[in-house]
């Protein structure tokens, strides 16, 4: 089982982690930079000590035949010590190695003078081993005249590490100190913000797990951030398909209990009548067939009145054509308008909707097969889709008694068939649902002339596809 992310944690890390990086590299490169300004220093303080033996020192002669001279005492050192864990040594010689002054077991340097050097003296700093020890030493070639002659001296003065290492430490220490305290102080910081960022979604969390298994109402946070409400809408949607589609179940579970409890009633009696001899068998099979005719007919339709909402909570439809639709349905229904001896008519422009193929077949084929089993033999009845705008418009006009005004008002609910079509109740209620799937509008009116009714019209009104979704629209005739 994968283990589930803590946003918390993600936003935690994701801060956190590269602030420490960049304390890390930050510390290292504060550390490195004061080294190298201690050891600058400390070296300014080797060439002062150096400068200071020069000032000791006398020369006789010139050049190669000068004699150089030199009184140090260790004292004079002494001044540029700065405690008592390092030590200083000096090295007086000439420009060709012979000791002059100092300690002999000091080596006699050997390294060259950069081109440009940092300071104004001709002086060269190195590291090296005196005695078994570390040692920093810096070897200054200093003029010497006086006089009596003039020559050229190489003064080394070594100092111990101790010191330095003692203050690189120290330095060391202040700066891990210093980028702790502020490491845990924008730790805490973040650690604050976060707790305060996520707080809504916590909260949001604990109202929908303190809520009961049928509460399907919308959430409530108006001071959610703006970067949940998003998520708060999307939830809110989903909850009210959902609070639809369990509202539907519950209504066919209902309508289906009670619907079919009666012809499975009705058959069950025939069944009972047949076995006990009370009709010719012919007969009584007849009307036993008749009544699982109209229990499979009532089964179908609630199914597909089940079938319109699984639809609606499906994608993005794909792009139908109406007008084949429709003449599909009519050419499929001709053997009942044959039969009826109606005097059919269509006429249909292009209609590109975009709906399933099986909601728009479902929908002319219910108002056609009513319109049909209600019309009057050998009268008139015509189908007409045309375009208005982005709308299409479909008309089915019968030449029956209509419909009651009163009555009207109830036929596209579930099981509120009139006296006047004798139909189960259903086929309405699907093209209602169908057409409120499709963003559109069903109704039923009496066509009048003066004050006589000469027939009812369906009317529905569906939305056209999108231009972009849908080939130009061509009108076409039979």
């Amino acid at each position: 089982m994968t283990r589930q992310r803590s946003l918390r944690r993600q936003l935690l890390l994701g801060i956190l982690l590269p602030t420490l990086l960049l304390i890390g590299v930050n510390t290292y490169s504060l550390y490195h930079q004061a080294l190298a300004a201690l050891n600058t220093a400390y070296d300014r303080t080797l060439l002062a000590s150096a400068k200071s033996i020069s000032e000791q020192l006398d020369v006789r002669g010139y050049d190669d035949a000068a004699e150089l001279r030199a009184t140090v005492p260790y004292s004079a050192l002494e001044a540029f010590e700065a405690d008592n864990q390092s030590r200083m040594f000096y090295r007086v010689s000439t420009l060709q190695g012979r000791l002059v002054s100092g300690f002999a077991e000091l080596p006699f340097w050997q390294g060259s003078i950069a081109q440009r050097p940092p300071y104004a003296a001709l002086v060269d700093f190195y590291n090296a081993r005196f005695r078994d020890r570390p040692v920093r030493v810096a070897a200054l070639l200093q003029p010497v005249a006086g006089p009596q002659g003039r020559t050229m001296a190489v003064i080394q003065v070594a100092e111990t590490l101790e010191l330095r290492h003692a203050a690189a430490l120290q330095i060391l220490w202040n700066t891990l100190v210093r980028q702790a305290l502020l490491l845990a102080m924008i730790a805490a910081i973040v650690v604050l913000v976060v707790q305060r960022a996520t707080l809504p979604v916590r909260r949001l969390s604990s109202e929908l797990q303190g809520r009961g298994a049928d509460d399907l109402s919308p959430i409530a946070a108006p001071a959610a951030p703006r970067e949940l409400q998003p998520l708060i809408d999307a939830t809110n949607a989903v909850m009210q398909r959902l609070s639809r589609l369990l509202a539907h179940q519950k209504r066919f579970v209902r309508d289906a209990s009670h619907q079919l409890r009666t012809p499975l009633a009705v058959l069950k009696t025939q069944v009972q009548s047949a076995l006990r001899g009370d009709l010719p068998p012919t007969q009584a099979l007849q009307e036993i067939g008749d009544t699982v005719e109209r229990a499979t007919q009532l089964a179908n339709q609630m199914l597909a009145l089940a079938k319109v909402e699984q639809l609606r909570q499906q994608g993005e439809p794909p792009v139908t054509r109406l007008d084949k639709v429709l003449r599909e349905v009519a050419l499929d229904l001709s053997p009942l308008i044959a039969q009826a001896n109606l005097d059919f008519g269509i006429s249909t422009d292009t209609a590109p909707i975009q709906a399933h193929a099986w909601m728009l077949r479902e929908l002319c084929r219910n108002l056609l097969h009513n319109a049909i089993r209600h019309a009057p033999p050998t009268t008139e009845l015509t189908v007409a889709l045309h375009t208005q705008g982005a709308q299409a418009l479909l008309t089915i006009a019968d030449a029956g008694p209509g419909v009651d005004d009163e009555l009207a008002a109830r036929l596209f609910e579930p099981f509120s068939a009139g006296d006047m079509r004798h139909s189960s109740g259903l086929g309405l209620a699907i093209c209602q649902e169908i057409v409120q799937a499709l963003g559109g509008n069903i109704a039923l009116g009496n066509r009048r002339q003066g004050g006589a009714i000469l027939g009812l019209d369906a009317v529905v009104r569906l939305p056209l596809a999108r231009p972009r979704e849908a080939a130009p629209v061509k009108k076409s005739r039979p």
